[in-house]
């Protein structure tokens, strides 16, 4: 399991680059970057985690069920 960087970066130092550039860093290299704004405040860009796809499940759902359930 690859331990996950962080870079922190202040606005400035992004002035000319694209998101787009900057975002595909984050991908490429899975590293986070904060980005400190002027005010003492940041902002946390990360990689996100991939979900699995859910599973499909043999079966069926009863005519009727949600009247069933409801009906009562």
């Amino acid at each position: 399991m690859s331990q996950q960087l962080e870079k922190i970066k202040t606005l400035e130092e992004l002035k000319g680059h694209s998101i787009e550039d900057l975002l595909h860093e984050v991908l490429r290299n899975q590293e986070a970057i904060t980005v400190t704004l002027e005010e003492g405040e940041a902002v946390l860009i990360q990689p996100a985690k991939l979900l699995k796809p859910l599973p499909e499940l043999d079966g069926r759902v009863p005519e009727g069920w949600k009247d069933a359930i409801y009906g009562q």
